[in-house]
């Protein structure tokens, strides 16, 4: 017994040296970020909500069924588990030790097998699907592709050790007299029955040794957590309890610097603008790549990785996190003598550049910043709550700001917004052709003119829907429908500028600002209060990014206003439209907003309509290419985003491919006159808005 003890708690105190010692370091490492934005320390209660629905409740793991389930099992059955360990501790003093009040009651001995059951199925479970997916098989197509797996190997089987040798312990201690349960500890019972043949003398050591081992690899697990990917274990509840509720999609971030927001206008000497080293990134960022589990599920759904471009949100992530790690010493150091005593290693690791060509030192290439479509996938998927998108930006943000480094096919597109406020360079007088052959008169907001008390809208027509003769059409018909509604709307025509949504998502965070900071003032000296917009991009930035400058309105995407006109019967389609659609859902307005049904609600109403869905729809919709400003930038590498897509699309059999935002349009529009030049496209496949789809059926659809 006295061995025992002293045994146990030799363990016990070198590994809790051991991993109070890296804990330590990796809180320093933790405290080289800048301080973050003051909404993340708000709303205890919604951040408790969602650490317990997405911690506790595994609800994101849960979407994909079978891994889900198996890490439920595990993650649960710890949980429970640490029942035993406290068992295994008082067992150390005390050898029929049983937790005080609950420690003799059966359901609690049955709780505890049955989860040394689960885990034990849920290793089961990762084991095959690790070997199902093994990047030796599946290449790119694995979600585990450039994953540690040695370590994940290694951190199963010292999961498999810790339920083995408890049950090893239970089961002797069953068949010694020192068991706390007089029954429902079904496995320990079994156990105990293949070691009773032993002898009470076996069962002692069995006991013994099954205690010691369990403590010891239970320990050592602690260890290997902190030196491994399997640190999510101790940061996901922070980071989820200190991620963007209630989702880190739709606006971006403001640029903070030093826990504050940047004035442009008079921007402070020490304000950092954007990301350019490890060190700029805020503590929350730290604990971003801190918690990557390396799970692939971000990667999976990529639609840059999906396309064989460079770009995985998970191997951006654990490059961060990794060189974080490696140049620790260097920014912890008090010193420039600490410094230079530091091996060359680090030193070296200290030298790169965050962003820059990786076969020249750099930590993040160029073509993976730059490949991003900011869908939000990857946030969507995370099961810890990573925010890619915002570190991605940031990055950018120094790239264009401070190095003036960033794709030439994008300078066309700001020297453009700065010089028209279009991506065109087409300019304010061009704003009003869209209206030219429609059989009413739009009104149009005169300079300095209030928005009168008989308009219930302002139609906010956007770039697109001014300038792209597709986007003209869907515009013409949102004006068609809300004329035929009975709905006043008026427009802003010249005075209406771009929103800068492409601007901000390319990093160009001044310019955005200047674009929006010009529209506020125009809407808010209009009295607009409410706006329908036919622009995903639009809606998003209206919507939620305006407000960060001051601007809130009420802004309804077009889909969401004639969604409830036809259920009100101010429009009803009577016209069969005689064809198969699949819709394709815009990431600004459905992954980050959260429209999903007014699209689909339009569609189905009209007679006629045979509605298919893409195997990607909704919140795992595929994203056309468009968005992250890459509708300005050629796509050189890999295979392009919008003919992945559109295969999609063809594959539904759809003879429309209908869509709610004219980049959409444009990129499918463009990816089917592809597939129809190489034959893998009917010749009467067309892209078309949803609005369009409506009037046809308004209206006799051969007038369309």
């Amino acid at each position: 017994m006295v061995l025992r003890l002293v045994l146990g708690l030799v363990i016990a105190l070198a590994a809790f040296a051991v991993a109070g010692r890296r804990a330590f370091m990796l809180y320093r490492i933790g405290r080289i970020g800048q301080p973050v934005e003051p909404d993340r320390t708000r709303g205890a209660g919604k951040r408790l909500l969602a650490v317990t629905t997405e911690v506790v409740g595994q609800r994101k793991l849960l979407q994909w069924s079978v891994p889900g389930a198996a890490h439920a099992a595990v993650f649960w059955g710890f949980t429970i588990l640490l029942a035993t360990i406290v068992e295994g501790f008082g067992a150390l003093f005390q050898r029929d030790f049983a937790i005080p009040l609950i420690g003799k009651q059966a359901w609690l001995g049955f709780l505890e097998d049955f989860f040394i059951v689960a885990v034990l199925c849920g290793l089961a479970v990762f084991g095959v699907l690790r070997l199902v997916q093994s990047p030796e098989r599946e290449g790119r197509r694995s979600r585990f592709f450039g994953s540690h797996l040695g370590p994940a190997w290694l951190v199963l089987f010292m999961i498999f050790n810790v339920m083995w040798t408890l049950l090893l312990y239970r089961g002797a201690q069953i068949n010694t007299g020192n068991f706390p349960y007089a029954s429902g500890a079904f496995a320990s019972e079994a156990v105990a029955r293949l070691l009773a043949p032993a002898g009470r003398t076996a069962n002692d050591v069995f006991e013994t040794a099954g205690l010691l081992a369990s403590l010891g690899v239970v320990l050592g697990f602690l260890v290997l957590v902190l030196y491994s990917k399997h640190l999510h274990i101790f940061l996901a509840p922070l980071n989820v309890a200190f991620s963007r509720r209630p989702r880190a999609l739709g606006p971006l971030l403001p640029v903070y610097s030093g826990g504050k927001e940047v004035d442009f206008e008079d921007p402070g000497e020490d304000d950092k603008i954007g990301r350019g080293a490890i060190e700029d990134f805020t503590w929350k960022g730290m604990l971003d790549f801190g918690s990557c589990t390396e799970c692939g599920r971000c990667q999976s759904q990529c639609p840059a990785w999906n396309t064989e471009k460079p770009l995985s949100p998970k191997l951006l992530i654990m490059a961060l996190r990794d060189h974080a790690a490696a140049k620790a010493p260097y920014l912890l150091a008090t010193s420039d003598e600490e410094r230079a005593a530091l091996p060359k290693d680090v030193l070296a690791e200290a030298e790169r550049s965050l962003v820059g060509p990786v076969d020249a030192g750099g930590v993040i290439d160029p073509d993976v910043l730059w490949s991003c479509v900011t869908c939000g996938a990857c946030v969507e998927q995370c099961p810890v709550d990573i925010e890619h998108v915002d570190h991605i930006v940031d990055m950018r943000r120094y790239q264009v700001l401070i190095e003036a480094q960033f794709p030439k096919e994008a300078h066309t597109l700001l020297r453009n917004l700065e010089r028209s406020g279009d991506p065109w360079g087409r300019g304010a007088q061009a704003r009003l052709e869209w209206m030219t052959g429609l059989p009413f008169e739009v009104r149009v907001l005169d300079e300095g003119q209030r928005l009168p008390d008989d308009v219930d809208y302002l139609l906010w027509v956007g770039c697109a829907g001014a300038l792209d003769e597709n986007a003209k059409k869907t515009t013409r018909a949102v004006a068609e429908l809300l004329t035929e509604a009975g709905v006043e709307f008026m427009v802003l025509g010249g005075a209406e500028t771009c929103t800068g949504d492409s601007a901000r998502r390319l990093g160009q965070e001044l310019l955005f600002q200047e674009l929006a900071k010009q529209n506020v003032e125009t809407l808010d000296a209009a009295g607009v209060k409410r706006i329908v917009v036919t622009c995903a991009h639009c809606f998003n930035t209206l919507s939620n990014e305006y407000k960060q400058l001051g601007g809130d309105y009420q802004v309804l995407h077009h889909t969401q206003l004639l969604s409830r006109l036809v259920a009100e019967q101010k429009l009803v389609p009577v016209h069969p439209v005689d064809a198969a659609i699949t819709y394709h859902d815009p990431c600004y307005l459905g992954r980050h907003n959260r429209v999903f049904t007014p699209p689909r609600e339009i569609l189905g109403g009209v007679p006629g309509v045979r509605l298919t869905e893409m195997p990607r729809n909704r919140e795992t919709s595929f994203c056309c290419g468009a968005g992250g400003a890459r509708m300005w930038m050629e796509e050189t590498i890999g295979v392009r985003i919008n003919e992945t897509r559109t295969d999609e699309a063809i594959e539904t059999g759809a003879d429309l491919i209908a869509a709610a935002c004219p980049f959409c349009i444009v990129m499918l529009t463009d990816g089917t006159a592809v597939r129809k030049q190489q034959g893998k496209a009917p010749e009467g496949l067309e892209v078309i808005d949803v609005s369009r789809v409506l009037l046809r059926s308004l209206r006799d659809p051969a007038q369309d």
